[in-house]
């Protein structure tokens, strides 16, 4: 019956969008970009939206987000945030990409509106877009179809961006609950190296969608660090699928801070393409009241000499539920491939809940690759040396948790966006404080 209840959900969700697929066609878009929205149509329409049945999502059941009625915000009810005082920001509000609250890119780099790309120069993001997502979810498929705007990003070759770039995805509903879907594609040229943050953030308590893709090309030499802080509101859906592409001896790293939603799906997927790439995925996901925070991540070493270093932590109280999926592939040709992978996770009460599943899938024979999961609750002999000390217990178990989810925090590079999670820590464990 629940499959059933959610499949008619799904279908009702489709024929909505393939409505307003047919409003939105423009017989002045590229062929290829309209090809890349038909086929998008088609495979959402194939494969339909995922099920409890589905091995990918038997921890995440869709039907909440399936059977709420969307509508697109108005550009002109949007709402306004202050503009940028520093640094490179692109804002987008309901996925609608808003120029004055968006400061000038810097010399080096290219940050436009993806909407403003595909009208005035469709060359630059056709060698790209669309080519690098190979997910056959319904979600990434849906994104494709109504792929409008979001962020255009390229870092020149040989340079290296002094200052991180913003990318920022703001969600106002206006009257009823919205959707949305932003298309960002980020390409770091050969040898160049830069920082790109993704905030996702929304209206305290409102009900939205936001259904998101990232595609990144890292060429030859290239170095990117690509955060992203989820600040949904606690009544909201996320979705998002990120992949990546590296080339030879490029560097990788990922930084996933999730926070918000009521419901979220991270798919980051990784793909090493060739010989020499690194990648690093850093992961804290904390949740409470009844948040269903669902992170999936692969990587897929496809050559020789590839280094990846997985690090993902849990923290969920409540009656929260997390899910961590993670897998390593590493092909025949990857010879001499160095992998590790570790999740851990914390349960504050005793109606949280954690599915880990860590996996590895290993086609080669000289290669190091290692894995490990745990899911306990705080240390009863740590808990004891503290307040054997004179600390108090409430502190003690604050000052515990608070360690456990630094140990992730601190591996972020850019300082004041470091503050600002350990303050969100500090607001969010038990306790309020840091």
């Amino acid at each position: 019956m629940e499959a059933l209840a959610q499949d008619t959900a799904g279908a009702g969700l489709e024929r909505s969008l393939a409505d307003s697929f047919r409003e939105r066609r423009s017989p002045r878009d590229p062929e290829w970009l309209a090809r890349i929205r038909r086929e998008g149509l088609d495979r959402m329409r194939t494969t339909g939206f995922p099920t409890v049945h589905d091995e990918d999502w038997k921890y995440t059941n869709v039907a909440p987000i399936l059977k709420t009625a969307y509508t697109s915000a108005p550009e002109e009810g949007l709402r306004r945030i202050p503009p940028p005082r520093e640094g490179t920001q692109l804002v987008f509000v309901n996925g609608r990409h808003a120029p004055d609250l968006s400061s000038p890119p810097r010399d080096g780099i290219e940050i436009r509106s993806l909407r403003e790309v595909l009208a005035s120069q469709p060359e630059l993001a056709e060698p790209h877009l669309g080519k690098v997502v190979h997910s056959g979810n319904a979600f990434a498929s849906a994104n494709a179809a109504f792929l409008e705007d979001g962020a255009f990003v390229r870092i020149a070759a040989g340079h290296a961006a002094a200052e991180p770039v913003h990318l920022v995805f703001l969600s106002e509903p206006v009257f009823e609950p919205t959707v949305s879907h932003p298309r960002n594609l980020i390409v770091a040229e050969r040898g160049s190296q830069a920082a790109v943050v993704e905030t996702f953030i929304g209206t305290t308590g409102e009900l939205y969608f936001t259904n998101a893709v990232t595609e990144v090309v890292l060429d030859d030499a290239a170095n990117l660090d690509l955060y992203k802080l989820e600040r949904e509101s606690t009544n909201a859906y996320h979705v998002t699928t990120t992949e990546i592409r590296q080339g030879r001896d490029s560097r990788f790293a990922s930084h996933s801070m999730t926070f918000g939603g009521a419901l979220v799906r991270n798919d980051l997927n990784v793909r090493l393409e060739a010989e020499g790439a690194e990648c690093t995925l850093n992961g804290l996901f904390v949740g409470s009241g009844t948040q269903h925070l669902d992170n999936h991540t692969l990587i897929d070493h496809a050559k020789p000499h590839g280094t990846s270093r997985e690090l993902y932590k849990g923290i969920m109280d409540g009656r929260s539920r997390g899910i961590f999926h993670g897998k390593i592939i590493v092909r025949p040709d990857a010879q001499k491939t160095d992998a590790m992978q570790t999740n851990k996770n914390l349960l504050l009460s005793k109606e949280a809940l954690v599915n880990s599943t860590p996996a590895l899938e290993i086609f080669a024979d000289d290669v190091k690759c290692r894995h490990g999961s745990t899911i306990g609750q705080l240390d009863a002999g740590a808990m004891f040396y503290l307040r054997s000390r004179g600390i108090g217990e409430d502190q003690a178990r604050e000052l515990l948790v608070y360690a456990f989810a630094s140990d992730v925090a601190s591996r972020i590079r850019i300082a004041p966006l470091r503050a600002l999670v350990e303050q969100h820590l500090g607001l969010r464990l038990p306790g309020g404080t840091s």
